[in-house]
């Protein structure tokens, strides 16, 4: 068809005001797609992780925080509560009870204190190296050992929980001994260590160096909070008090079957008692609808900007064809019929939509990635 052909010489004559109406509607219409894919990424992740977790018990308080510093191990951390909430679970016989300590990081990666039944319950395999078996020792999620190009033996130092605290957490050199498989899910963005670890860098865990006995038969030993734990001084390590006042900040409850967890929930439906128990599922599908809402917010915003720029675009080609009235009057002149610069516009137009279209589908899929990811470490508030 001649109209699009005139259409075309006359677009790429005019190189740079055809490529800037191109990106600006190209990206107009790509930010929908992507927006829809870090929503779609973060609803799958989000409600897939919840529905795998029966129950949550922790301080009574915040749910949602309850629920994000247990599942997605962000920086919203409840009140902790202590491990006689984990042993009344076990002792109820209606679940198993794995304790979670989520306050301590190395740089932003969140060190995550548990036990050996996550690992289990979470279907964790260790890739490389080896599973947790010693005080001290690290197992690093696929991400994390990724970008911080970790093998198994290496060590690293978590970070100071308060600068001004010196009597309190202190900084403790982990030993790497795995990395775990990629899991897709938060389990890749932690590192996580025995929950007695934790409790050494709290400071309630310590040990003896160069102890000996002195000449009436007492211990005269040097005790030191030591910064990183040996083979040496592995077997000195000791925690004083009662373990079941030691503090954690949640527990994942297993229940047996329906009627065990139907149970396990009415243990804590007293508003007076300490924790409170937590169906995730509940929780994050409550988060979801405040996202939809939001969305639904974006999508107009989005769309008064695309009514926008197309009567700005309108404008420019009615002020465009009043600068070309020589030029289409000299076609008029050759033959051509008054409609066709009716025609001659909206080839043009068809063409830069294409043009557009096609670009905005390419910036999606190759971003798709990003926008995935991105939603991943918004799950856990930028801690990834």
């Amino acid at each position: 068809m001649p109209e699009f052909y005139l259409a075309w010489r006359y677009l790429n004559f005019h190189r740079l005001q055809t490529a800037v109406l191109v990106s600006v509607l190209a990206i107009i219409m790509a930010v929908p797609a992507l927006l829809n894919t870090v929503l779609q990424a973060t609803e799958s992740q989000l409600t897939e992780r919840a529905d795998a977790t029966p129950l949550l018990v922790g301080a009574r308080g915040s749910r949602l925080d309850l629920a994000m510093s247990s599942l997605y191990f962000s920086d919203d951390r409840p009140e902790p509560i202590s491990m006689v909430a984990s042993e009344a679970i076990w002792d109820s016989g209606l679940a198993i009870a794995i304790p979670l300590y989520n306050r301590f990081r190395v740089q932003s990666d969140p060190v995550i204190g548990t036990t050996l039944d996550y690992f289990r319950f979470r279907n964790l395999s260790v890739d490389q190296g080896r599973p947790l078996t010693v005080l001290g020792d690290a197992v690093v999620g696929a991400r994390v050992a990724e970008r911080r190009g970790l093998q198994p033996g290496d060590t690293m130092i978590t970070s100071p929980d308060n600068l001004f605290d010196l009597a309190g957490s202190y900084p403790l050199r982990l030993n790497v001994s795995g990395i775990l498989a990629p899991a897709d899910s938060a389990d890749d963005d932690a590192i996580f260590v025995d929950v007695k670890t934790t409790w050494v860098i709290e400071g309630i865990g310590h040990g003896h160096d160069d102890a000996e006995l002195d000449d009436s038969g007492q211990m005269n030993a040097r005790i030191e909070q030591f910064r990183e734990i040996t083979d040496a001084n592995r077997d000195t390590f000791h925690f004083h008090g009662d373990p079941e006042t030691y503090p954690i900040t949640g527990v994942i409850a297993v229940p047996h079957d329906e009627r065990s967890l139907t149970l396990l929930r009415g243990r804590y439906l007293d508003t007076e008692q300490a924790e409170q128990a937590v169906v995730p599922s509940t929780v994050i599908r409550a988060l979801l609808d405040q996202l939809l809402t939001i969305k639904r917010l974006v999508d107009a915003i989005v769309l008064i900007i695309l009514v926008a720029t197309l009567v700005s675009v309108s404008l420019a080609i009615g002020l465009t064809l009043k600068l070309r009235q020589k030029e289409l009057h000299t076609l008029y002149k050759l033959g051509a019929r008054r409609s066709l610069t009716a025609r001659l516009v909206f080839a043009e137009t068809i063409i830069v939509l294409i043009i557009s279209a096609s670009i905005a589908t390419l910036l999606t899929i190759a971003l798709n990635p990003v926008a995935t990811n991105l939603a991943t470490r918004l799950l856990v508030g930028g801690a990834a």
